[in-house]
């Protein structure tokens, strides 16, 4: 198997010739990483319960857990899940890479389709699968929404999407997302939303596909799959806790896969995801400041804000050379769009031309850091 560098792997070939202005403070936009302290009270639970390191946890997970992430979705999303109809995981990479991996090992000749840009693990699961892969852009033209084109879906066995997006920061309404779902259903294919970034949001709350599965009469979730996590909204990326929820029937026997895999989250995480899963508080006080990031971009940079996510896509031209004369003359370094798409089959690459900046930092310095963008874009 061949796979492609990550984005950041290439961001240090980019600029490992550049000598950066010592004149600035580093300021790192390339990782969506929150630098912010992971709440004190998910770190006491982690604490109070390091005493279970003496157990193995089960692959199903902890009741605590399960019961923690169901109550989340139903206050977040009004969904009712079975148990059967959800599985705690080891964050959400994991899911993303084996999953397909599992779902698609009886096909001959797999197709997946993707959302492009996308993060770099769908493009892992394709090639670990020697799936064809079918790229849904998402660029200006089409408002960073992805077209749907039902002669290439209806050769598809797994489609991902991620709204809200990474990079772009679009987002699907519940009708929208109504429509994939009657798609997954006319033409059989299973249908999985990266919902990571479901609660940075800066206004109304974004919808799940769930939601919207039974906002169109697919109350069972049939070919219909979401995944979570805590690591953005919490804070918490370290404790890898997140989940995969919808169809039953394709849960059932991906939980019997998921015992080889021996990916069970140890138990003082588990205990403290489960606090971090069943607390609001916390959250909504994160999305202040991610939304003030954004108040303050809109501000240096006249950059509209979008309804999730803590990211900027920025149209600078040529994002290479910007992404190059930024770190040199303003020790900032950003992540160029290109590196994370792909060309599809038109020759068509549309992060091109894009910077992702990740508002992750304080609002001290993020104002500096979008300073010096600014600045370096006026030149």
């Amino acid at each position: 198997m061949h796979f492609e560098p990550y984005p950041f792997e290439k961001l240090n070939v980019l600029l490992q010739n550049i000598i950066p202005n010592k004149n600035y403070v580093p300021s790192i936009l390339t990782i969506g990483e929150p630098q912010f302290e992971t709440p004190q009270f998910i770190q006491k639970a982690l604490c109070d319960n390091s005493a279970l390191l003496k157990k193995y946890p089960k692959t199903t997970g902890e009741t605590e857990l399960r019961e923690a992430m169901r109550g989340f979705v139903l206050r977040r999303f009004s969904v009712t899940l079975s148990d059967t109809q959800i599985i705690p995981t080891f964050g959400t990479r994991e899911v993303l890479f084996n999953f397909p991996q599992f779902l698609l090992f009886d096909k001959k000749n797999p197709v997946m389709a993707y959302t492009n840009p996308f993060y770099q693990i769908y493009e892992g699961a394709a090639i670990a699968t020697r799936s064809e892969v079918i790229h849904l852009n998402i660029d200006a033209k089409n408002d960073f929404k992805p077209q749907i084109d039902e002669t290439e879906l209806q050769r598809c066995d797994l489609v991902i999407i991620n709204f809200p997006n990474n990079p772009t920061s679009a987002s699907l309404t519940l009708d929208e997302l109504g429509k994939w779902v009657k798609l997954a259903l006319k033409y059989d294919f299973v249908l999985l939303n990266d919902e990571c970034y479901s609660e940075i949001y800066t206004g109304k709350p974004i919808p799940s596909l769930l939601e919207a599965a039974q906002h169109v009469g697919n109350d069972n979730f049939k070919n219909i799959l979401v995944i979570n996590s805590i690591s953005k909204r919490s804070s918490a990326p370290g404790l890898r806790s997140g989940f995969i929820a919808g169809d039953a029937d394709i849960l059932q026997e991906y939980m019997k896969y998921r015992t080889y895999v021996g990916c069970a989250s140890p138990l003082p995480l588990q205990f403290a995801a489960a606090a971090a899963w069943s607390d609001e508080a916390h959250v909504e006080a994160s999305r202040k400041v991610y939304k003030e990031n954004f108040l303050i971009a809109r501000e240096i940079l006249g950059v509209a804000i979008p309804e999730a996510t803590f990211y900027l896509w920025l149209d600078v031209g040529d994002a290479l050379e910007f992404t190059k004369k930024l770190y040199e003359k303003y020790n900032v370094k950003v992540l160029p769009g290109e590196y994370l798409a792909r060309e599809d089959a038109k020759g068509e690459n549309p992060g091109i031309g894009y910077i992702r900046i990740a508002l992750v930092e304080s609002v001290e310095k993020t104002r500096e850091a979008l300073t010096r963008i600014k600045e370096c874009l006026g030149e």
